[in-house]
């Protein structure tokens, strides 16, 4: 198919995709709807009082009394979806009438990470008073309310990096944690993750995820979704990505447990008060399945999420701490095992999900004006070009 044609995909071709990938039925949901309307109108920028009338009739529908709504006010920060926070006076259930800082989470007309609102809204549910994560409210899966599918949840305090720290060492994806502050966060990192891979899912109201069973089927399902995802966006294709997805599909590990995986989780993805130094929320849950916990870790462990020391040589995960005591401390927290060869794999397979983002999904969602951070999506290609000579160092290994 070329190129135009992605523009303006076909019952057809979508139809083709879901026989050559198939995929859980949510994720085939959504990547269906983000087809389907991709060759609808474009990303229009609204006026925040358009957020607001949709809170508005939103709240209208799900609360029986009176209600108040102020200070509302966009968010900067996160490049898939837009950030509206605001003030609500309510009856909240349990607690009465109650004032409470909270946030509108939205999609633009297409993501960066397509995913289920709702099955955000019931992931992180599912981790109220285990982990530290925003409160969820109410949820618009398909977008009656608002523009596009949002969530509501609570506002939460903190930062993703020091603030002190000087220009050279706060950029990047992987921000500079001083030496006395990497055991401190370190140590609340391993163990957050510990409980999101130990979490009963089955405990859970989880309706929107399937569980793979155990074998082969979490990484079958996994190489489907980001191989679809690569043939729905890509502009020019790359033999290097043909030849890992055959590598990847030759070599499938056997997952022994499910655990719940958050699918993002990474240093810039929590937020932690720095006069505690204390985690105080996981955020972007919006990838999160049910899979192999091997997948985390290995994303965790990424090069471009991590720091080294000043000797140059000893890598730190997250900025935190070597390797090998990373996952020493994930085995002790969880009391699950970390197999170095699926955690090989599942590192391969993460480098080609980033790449599959950055190069083609970015492109795409730019070229089509359905995001609201078009110069961001196109500046953010070149991170594609390090992690493709990434891949290429690990496929010579394993070949």
């Amino acid at each position: 198919m070329n190129t135009l044609d992605k523009n303006r995909p076909t019952a057809a071709w979508i139809a083709d995709l879901q026989r050559r990938f198939p995929c859980e039925p949510t994720v085939d949901r959504v990547l269906v709807r983000k087809l389907q309307r991709r060759a609808g109108p474009p990303y229009q920028q609204m006026a925040l009082e358009t957020l607001v009338e949709g809170v508005r009739r939103l709240l209208t529908d799900e609360l029986k009394d009176p209600f108040e709504l102020a200070n509302p006010r966009w968010l900067t920060g996160g490049a898939s979806k837009i950030h509206m926070a605001f003030e609500l006076t309510w009856n909240m259930p349990g607690v009465g009438r109650t004032t409470r800082s909270l946030v509108l989470r939205m999609e633009p007309a297409e993501s960066t990470a397509e995913a289920s609102r709702l099955r955000e809204f019931q992931i992180i549910k599912a981790f109220e008073g285990i982990v530290p994560a925003p409160k969820v409210f109410w949820v618009d899966e398909e977008g009656k309310y608002f523009p596009y599918p949002a969530i509501v949840c609570g506002f939460i305090t903190g930062v993703t990096k020091p603030t002190n720290l000087p220009p050279d060492l706060s950029a990047g994806l992987a921000p500079y944690f001083p030496p006395a502050l990497r055991p401190i966060l370190g140590a609340q990192f391993v163990e957050c993750l510990a409980k999101i891979h130990t979490r009963d899912w089955r405990q859970a109201d989880l309706s929107t995820m399937a569980a793979p069973a155990l074998g082969l089927q979490a990484a079958e399902w996994q190489l489907n979704w980001w191989e679809r995802i690569w043939e729905e966006d890509v502009h020019e294709d790359i033999p290097l990505m043909r030849l890992t997805m055959a590598w990847l599909r030759a070599n499938m590990p056997s997952m022994d447990r499910v655990s719940i995986i958050h699918g993002d989780y990474r240093t810039g993805n929590f937020l932690y008060t720095e006069h505690d130094n204390r985690i105080s929320a996981i955020l972007d849950w919006e990838l999160g399945h049910l899979g192999d916990r091997h997948e985390d870790l290995a994303y965790a462990a990424m090069p471009i999420f991590g720091s080294y020391l000043d000797d140059g040589k000893t890598f730190l995960v997250g900025g935190f701490m070597p390797a090998e005591e990373f996952f020493a401390a994930y085995e002790n927290a969880s009391g699950l095992s970390v197999n170095p060869a699926t955690l090989n794999y599942y590192t391969i397979l993460n480098i080609y999900k980033l790449v599959a983002i950055t190069l083609a999904t970015m492109y795409r969602i730019a070229v089509c004006g359905k995001t609201h951070h078009d110069v961001l999506m196109t500046w953010m290609l070149g991170v594609s070009y390090p992690m493709l000579e990434l891949l290429r160092v690990k496929m010579e290994e394993v070949l």
